[in-house]
């Protein structure tokens, strides 16, 4: 092991899941949340070398196991006592790049040419069968793949229906993941897979960390050497998983224990009942793990906090983590330690606690203010602008720029908003849920058509086959031989899928949106757009402006959080430079088209339109417009009054303006028709 423990924060708590799967794999694997450089992929590829071995059916390419056979596997039928061979347990690697055929398998295109039969070239879920999965950066991985993923973990069998096969076989594995947060989250679907999670971070302290240079160093220098020195202690891992193995089946999971379990899924209001599942089975494999044959209360304890921070997050916003002092109360109602009547208190209080929960006390704590008209008046707190009832709640309004910067007001409850998106299909953008998108390498193959120039693409094998097919026998190919090809008969599959875009925010911080209740009710609707942006895999990024300039207060990532957190802190004052906000998001755009040229824009701009410094906005805004960026301006003016500023900037960037209550999920073909763009 390179990295001493004490230089890694969590890194023995990610040690401890790991080899609890490892004792009992129907946990359902580990998620590593951290940093980068953080020692992730070395500790989990360490795994590999602890496990027991595998006994296989000799032969078989789907490892099967010899006393029980897969009676579908494709290599089978297998006798059950036939010949078998000893292998050392695989950890396969996943690379986020990889394609569909390439997972789950495909055609052996090798035997079709040259023999002319059709044959299964297994993947690597059939490689991974019977040990580890790991997928380095997971959260990068295409929504195709992880498709295909859950579809094996839920119910370990890989179906494979494609380019003419039709197969199915086992594809039980343990399942191991790592990722940075800052590059984006996991969708809700996938987290829920992974049995445990774990969040690591490097140590501040200096003298960890130079320990961790110097180990790295002398393995550099010599891994041998490096390696030996440890070999002893990996040994005596690897015979007391193997002990502990063998104790599990006899380990006893009493009625209180149990109880337990399922009060603390129940107090921290879990989805289903996989984590009571989860927890169950990661108290026995602990009990086996220190050699006991009966779970205890601190067995759960443990398996709680490794089985369901992941599982409390609602919303990417939300943080995870456990709230001990809530665990230890839902322990001990569940114990008889307390009253009867405890455990429904302890959750009805816990409930409104969480951050980013719908009914929670978290950015929506003043909600009922921000339903009160007055809230723009005195009662919003010093500093807010004009009384609520001026027209579009305005009073001495925008006010110079060096006036006294407002605190950031907090931010109304998300909700599912309008789809926002490029109407025209783009060109094969990176994978993803919301524009259209069809020429691309991603995606379901709807077609084929005939290879039209000499680069290298990748072919439809089935249609290849099929035009080839009819000519055999004039090409004079005999029973038995290869197929006989040419170049006439190639074929390219023709795809259409669902892109990833780049939303931009360009939100107005100016003083005339510094009333609170509006701007909380502001950012409660980006904070609903960043939710549908998390859900359908896009790149954010967030542009302020207010004063006499812009800032570009995230610049485009994957990370909603990170956008949700700047958001969170932003604070208002001053005049309204919309001009500048709008250049500031060109000159940014332009930087990612270069960086990025297949990913198609979408500029959300969020103000109530009243201009007060720099140029005209509506100039900016008709040269965005004529570099082709799709925009919708959210108009954020309120009153029984209203100038429609806002709707001329829309306008004039050839788009449209929605109202602030008009941004909710009803209206969908309107905006979809409306927001125009040129491909």
């Amino acid at each position: 092991m390179i990295y001493p423990f004490s230089a890694v924060v969590g890194l023995a708590d990610l040690k401890l899941a790991l080899l609890l799967n490892a004792v009992s794999p129907s946990i359902g694997g580990v998620l590593v949340r951290g940093e980068k450089g953080a020692a992730k992929s070395t500790v989990v590829r360490s795994l590999a070398a602890l496990l027991p071995p595998v006994r296989v059916v000799a032969g078989c390419r789907f490892s099967c196991g010899p006393g029980a056979p897969d009676p579908h596997c494709p290599d089978g039928p297998h006798e059950e006592d036939g010949p078998a061979t000893e292998r050392p347990a695989r950890l396969v690697e996943l690379p986020i790049g990889a394609g569909e055929d390439r997972v789950t398998g495909s055609l052996d295109l090798e035997r079709a040419l040259t023999e002319g039969v059709k044959a299964f070239e297994p993947g690597l879920l059939a490689a991974a069968h019977r040990g580890v999965l790991y997928v380095d950066e997971v959260n990068l991985l295409h929504d195709h793949l992880v498709d295909l993923l859950l579809d094996a973990a839920a119910m370990g069998i890989s179906y494979v229906e494609r380019e003419g096969v039709s197969v199915r076989h086992a594809a039980r594995f343990l399942l191991v993941g790592t990722m940075n947060p800052e590059e984006g989250e996991l969708r809700p679907q996938l987290l829920d897979r992974f049995g445990l999670a774990v969040d690591v971070r490097a140590s501040r302290e200096p003298a960890e960390r130079a320990e961790v240079v110097r180990r790295r160093l002398a393995f550099d220098a010599d891994p041998a050497a490096f390696g030996a020195a440890y070999e002893t202690g990996d040994r005596a891992l690897a015979e007391r998983i193997a002990s502990a193995r063998a104790l599990l089946p006899r380990v006893v999971l009493p009625d209180p224990a149990l109880r337990q379990v399922t009060a603390v899924c129940a107090a921290f209001d879990v989805d289903g009942l996989r984590a009571d599942l989860v927890m169950a089975r990661t108290a026995i494999a602990l009990a086996a793990w220190e050699g006991r044959d009966e779970v205890t209360g601190d067995d759960v304890a443990t398996a709680a906090r490794l089985a369901l921070p992941h599982r409390r997050r609602r919303d990417p916003f939300g943080e995870p983590g456990l709230d001990e002092e809530r665990l230890e109360r839902a322990l001990a109602d569940a114990a008889g330690d307390t009253a009867g009547d405890t455990a429904g208190d302890t959750a009805g209080e816990g409930d409104g606690s969480e951050a980013g929960r719908p009914d929670g006390d978290g950015p929506n704590k003043e909600g009922p203010d921000n339903d009160d008209p007055d809230d723009d008046g005195p009662g919003g707190g010093p500093g807010d602008d004009g009384p609520g009832g001026l027209p579009g709640g305005e009073g001495p309004g925008d006010r110079p720029a060096h006036s006294s910067e407002r605190p950031p007001a907090p931010a109304g409850q998300p909700y599912r908003t309008r789809l926002l998106t490029p109407p025209t299909v783009g060109r094969g953008g990176p994978a993803g849920r919301r524009g259209r998108t069809a020429g691309g390498s991603a995606g379901r193959a709807v077609g084929a058509r005939p290879v039209s120039n000499g680069r290298a693409v990748p072919l439809h094998l089935v249609a290849t086959l099929t035009a080839a097919a009819p000519y055999q026998r004039d090409r004079g190919r005999g029973r038995g031989g290869p197929l006989v090809l040419r170049r006439a008969d190639l074929r390219v599959a023709i795809r259409e899928g669902r892109e990833s875009n780049l939303v931009l925010f360009c939100v107005d911080a100016s003083g005339s949106m510094a009333a609170r209740a509006r701007m909380g009710a502001v950012k409660g609707a980006v904070l609903s757009l960043l939710l549908d942006a998390y859900q359908r895999r896009d790149k954010v990024g967030l542009v302020t402006f207010r004063g006499e300039g812009a800032t570009v207060a995230l610049p485009p990532t994957s990370s909603v959080e990170l956008a949700s957190a700047r958001l969170e802190r932003l604070a208002t004052g001053g005049r309204t430079p919309i001009a500048a906000g709008l250049a500031c998001a060109a000159r940014l755009l332009a930087a990612e088209r270069l960086r990025d040229p297949l990913r198609r824009a979408l500029l959300v701009v969020v103000t109530d339109g009243r201009h007060t410094a720099g140029p005209d906005p509506a100039v900016t805004a008709r040269r965005l417009a004529a570099d082709g960026v799709a925009g919708v301006v959210v108009d954020c003016e309120q009153g029984p009054v209203r100038l429609g500023l806002a709707g001329r900037i829309g306008a004039a960037l050839g788009g449209v303006a929605l109202r602030l209550d008009e941004l909710a999920a009803d209206g969908l073909a309107e905006i979809v028709r409306d927001v125009r763009m040129v491909a």
